[in-house]
C-alpha cells in the first residue's frame, strides 16, 4: 500500500506492507525508465546442506539445489540449511558496494559530506519502531541505515530475475527441522547497537513478545499469520517487569533466563546468540515474515530502560520523535515534525571495518557513502523538483503533476521502475457488504465496465502490467491459478451483468478518494465516466487523511462499519505494497476475515481463508495449488476488486528521480515499497 499522508497520521491500526532486504542495483537504462538488475560474483556459502531458492519467474515449482552459486544468495531449507556471513574484520578498512558495478569498491562514505532526499510523505506515527506490530511507520525512512533486518533477502535476483531468495543478515544462518515446523536461527556475535548495548537473541525475544503484548495478545500478531500457538504463553506487564529487574536483556540472570528458555511457549532462547521459532505448522516461507516491519530490529533494552512498551492501547509515544537505537551504519540527530529528518554516520557502527567482499554478500550493511543525510518531507510536487533541478536535493519523489518535466528531460534525469513480476498492486475497491455492491452482478457489472487501457495510459503514463489478483507474479506458482484472463472492459456484458441484479432504483455510489493525490482522483473521475455509460451514477468525495482511514481497520472491525466505507475506493488509499515476502501476504491481507488491515473490499469466503491457511499449515505445494485454484475461481466470480494492473513505476504515477550526473545508484525497500518510499540511503553511491 502506499498510503498518502497530508499530515501526521495517528492511526495505530494502518498496515503498510513491506520488508527489509536489500538488493545490489545496477541501473540498466531501458528506455526513459531504470531496471533493477543483478550484480554478479557474491555468494552466501553453506554447509552441507541444501538451499532452497523460490524461482517464481521461471518456474510452477520450488527448485532445489544443493550449494548456491556465484550468482545466486539464498537460504531456507527442509533439512539443516546454514548459510554464514563472515563476522566483522578487526583489521581491513571501511569499504562498500557500488550499486552501478558487479564489483565492490573502498568505501567513500566520507567523500561526500551530505546527502538530501525529497520524500511526498511523512512518516504515519513518525519513527517509532514499536507500530511495526500495525505494519508501521511507512514510509520507514529509518530502514536499513538505523534498523536491520533479520532475515535478508537476494534483491538482485528479486528485482532482476524474480527469484525468491531469503539469505543471512542479523541472523547469520539457520536449520529447519525435518517436519518444516521448527526454525532455528544462529545470531551474528559481533553486532552492537548504536547506543553500545549488545545485540543477541534475548534483545529479539522480547522484541517478539512486545509485539505480541502490543497486538492484544492476538494469535494472529506476526501481520495476521496465525503460525504460533500462543495458549502457553503468560507474558504481559509482569514479565516485561521481571526481565527488567533482573538484568534485562543485556546481561540478563538466571531468573530471566530460565523464562526466556522456556520452550512450551513457540519462541525461546536456547544461548545468547541462539533463538528458536516453533510453529504451529509447516511454513516454507516463515523467513520472509522477518524481512521487514518485525524483522527489523532495535534496541529492546532501550526500550525497558525509557518506559517500556506502552499497552495494546496506548504505545509508548516517547519513541515517535527520538527513535529507539538500531544496529545499523546511521543515528537519527534531529527531527522536525512534518518537515524533516537528520542522520549522520554511526562513528561505533559494527560493521565499518566489513570488507568489500562481506557487503557484497549482504549489501544491507554497507556502512553509507555520506556523512550526513537529510530525508525532507516536501509535500508539493513541484517544490520536490525545483530542489532536484537546482541540486539541492540528489534524489526526489515526483509524481504525475510534474512527471511530465521528467519525461522531458530523460537526457539528465534518471528515475526508478520495477520489473512486471513486482506486489505494487493498483486495484478500485468495491464494497462487498453495504449495499448494493454486497450484489455480486453489481460487483461484476462494474469490473466489466472500467476501461483499463484509459486509465493506465491517461493516470500511470502506460507504466502498468496486466494482474489478476490476489497474488502477484512474483509468486508464479501459485499465481492466478486457472489462468483467468484479467477483467476487459466490454460494455455489452457489463450492462448484461447489471440488468440481472434487477435494482429498478439504483442509488448513487461514493468513490472515496484521499486528499492531494492527483492521479487518485483522476482514477475516479474515468470510472465515473465509464460507470455513467451503463447508467450508473458515482460521486467522488474527497477525504482527509483522518476521515478517509477512520473506518479501515481489520475485517472484523469493517463489518461494523461497512456503511461509512465508499462503494468504492483504491486499494490502499493509492496503491499497495506487501508487508512481508511470502506468497500468502496477498491472501490474508486482501480477501481473508483473519486479515488485520488491507481488505479494502471487506470481502471473504470460505475457499479464501482455506487458502490464506493452506500455506501456514501444508509444505505441500501441490494441495496449496489445488486448494488456492478453488479460492483464485472464487475470487474472479466474486470480483470484489477491479484489479488495474501492477504498478512500474516506483511509487504509482510517479518515481524517484536523480541526476545522472550526480548519483550512481541505490539500493530500495525489497517489498516493492511497502515500507519505504526513499532510498535505502547508506547504500547509495555517487558519481564521483
Amino acid at each position: 500500500m502506499s498510503w498518502k499522508k497530508s499530515g501526521k497520521n495517528d492511526l495505530g491500526a494502518i498496515s503498510r506492507a513491506i520488508v527489509v532486504v536489500i538488493i545490489v542495483v545496477i541501473l540498466v537504462i531501458a528506455g526513459a525508465g531504470i531496471y533493477l538488475a543483478t550484480a554478479t560474483g557474491s555468494s552466501t556459502s553453506t554447509t552441507s546442506t541444501t538451499s532452497t531458492t523460490f524461482t517464481p519467474a521461471s518456474s510452477t515449482s520450488i527448485a532445489q539445489s544443493s550449494s548456491t552459486s556465484a550468482s545466486s544468495q539464498s537460504t531456507s531449507s527442509s533439512a539443516s540449511t546454514s548459510s554464514s556471513l563472515p563476522t566483522t574484520s578487526t583489521s581491513s578498512s571501511s569499504s562498500s558496494t557500488s550499486s552501478t558495478s558487479s564489483s565492490s569498491s573502498t568505501s567513500t562514505s566520507s567523500n561526500h559530506n551530505t546527502l538530501v532526499i525529497d520524500d511526498a510523505n511523512w512518516p504515519a506515527d513518525d519513527l517509532n519502531q514499536l507500530y511495526a506490530v500495525s505494519s508501521l511507520p511507512w514510509p520507514n525512512w529509518l530502514e536499513g541505515a538505523v534498523y536491520q533486518p533479520l532475515i535478508g533477502v537476494n534483491q538482485t535476483s528479486e528485482y532482476g530475475t524474480g527469484v525468491i531468495q531469503y539469505q543471512p543478515a542479523l541472523a547469520s544462518n539457520w536449520t529447519v527441522s525435518s517436519d518444516g515446523s521448527k526454525y532455528t536461527m544462529n545470531l551474528r556475535q559481533d553486532v552492537k547497537f548504536s547506543n553500545g548495548d549488545p545485540f543477541n537473541a534475548y534483545q529479539v525475544w522480547l522484541e517478539m513478545y512486545g509485539f505480541y503484548y502490543l497486538s492484544a495478545n492476538s494469535s494472529t500478531w506476526l501481520e495476521s499469520y496465525a503460525l504460533f500457538n500462543m495458549s502457553k504463553v503468560n507474558f504481559g506487564a509482569a514479565t516485561i517487569a521481571l526481565i527488567n529487574q533482573s538484568g534485562g536483556v543485556n546481561n540478563p540472570s538466571q531468573s530471566a533466563i530460565s523464562v526466556m528458555e522456556n520452550s512450551s511457549w513457540p519462541i525461546y532462547v536456547t544461548g545468547p546468540y541462539t533463538i528458536v521459532f516453533q510453529l504451529q505448522a509447516p511454513f516454507t516461507y516463515f523467513p520472509g515474515t522477518l524481512v521487514a516491519y518485525q524483522g527489523l530490529m532495535f534496541d529492546a533494552q532501550y526500550v525497558l530502560d525509557n518506559g517500556g512498551f506502552g499497552t495494546a492501547s496506548q504505545f509508548n509515544t516517547n519513541f515517535n520523535q527520538k527513535p529507539i537505537p538500531g544496529s545499523g551504519p546511521y543515528l537519527v540527530t534531529h527531527v522536525s515534525e512534518l518537515s524533516y529528518v537528520q542522520f549522520v554516520q554511526n562513528p561505533s557502527y559494527w560493521g565499518r571495518n566489513l570488507t568489500a567482499a562481506q557487503i557484497a554478500q549482504q549489501p544491507i550493511f554497507d556502512p553509507g557513502h555520506a556523512k550526513n543525510v537529510i530525508v525532507n518531507y516536501k509535500p508539493d510536487d513541484l517544490a520536490r523538483y525545483t530542489d532536484l533541478s537546482t541540486g539541492a536535493a540528489q534524489v526526489s519523489m515526483i509524481e504525475s503533476a510534474d512527471w511530465n518535466l521528467v519525461q522531458q528531460n530523460s537526457a539528465t534525469l534518471n528515475y526508478l521502475s520495477m520489473p512486471p513480476w513486482n506486489g505494487e498492486v493498483a486495484a478500485v475497491s468495491i464494497n462487498s457488504v453495504a449495499y448494493p455492491t454486497n450484489i455480486t452482478a453489481v460487483r461484476q457489472a462494474i469490473v466489466h465496465a472500467i476501461n483499463y487501457s484509459a486509465i493506465a495510459q491517461s493516470v500511470f503514463f502506460g507504466k502498468l502490467s496486466p494482474f489478476m489478483g490476489p497474488e502477484y507474479p512474483a509468486w508464479k506458482q501459485f499465481y492466478d491459478l486457472g489462468n483467468y484472463s484479467t477483467y476487459q472492459y466490454n460494455l455489452t456484458l457489463a450492462k448484461a451483468d447489471l440488468q440481472s441484479a434487477n435494482i429498478k432504483n439504483f442509488p448513487t455510489l461514493n468513490f472515496t478518494v484521499i486528499t492531494g493525490c492527483q492521479f487518485c482522483v483522476l482514477t475516479a473521475q474515468i470510472v465515473q465516466s465509464d460507470l455513467a455509460q451503463i447508467g450508473i451514477n458515482v460521486n467522488i468525495i474527497v477525504q482527509d487523511t483522518s476521515a478517509y482511514y477512520t473506518p479501515y481497520s481489520s475485517y472484523k472491525s469493517e463489518l461494523g462499519s461497512a456503511n461509512q466505507i465508499g462503494s468504492l475506493s483504491l486499494l490502499g488509499a493509492e496503491e499497495w505494497g506487501p508487508a512481508t515476502l511470502t506468497p500468502a501476504d496477498y491472501w490474508f491481507t486482501f480477501v481473508s476475515n483473519e486479515s488485520l488491515f488491507g481488505n479494502w473490499a471487506v470481502y471473504s469466503s470460505p475457499s479464501v481463508v482455506a487458502c490464506a491457511n493452506a500455506f501456514t499449515t501444508s509444505a505441500n505445494t501441490s494441495y496449496i495449488q489445488s486448494t488456492c485454484k478453488t479460492a483464485q475461481q472464487q475470487v474472479y466470480n466474486d470480483a470484489p476488486y477491479a484489479w488495474l494492473g501492477l504498478v512500474t513505476l516506483w511509487y504509482a504515477a510517479g518515481s524517484l528521480v536523480w541526476q545522472k550526473s550526480t548519483v550512481s545508484g541505490f539500493l530500495v525497500d525489497p517489498v516493492w515499497d511497502g515500507q519505504n518510499t526513499a532510498p535505502l540511503f547508506n547504500t547509495l553511491t555517487f558519481v564521483s
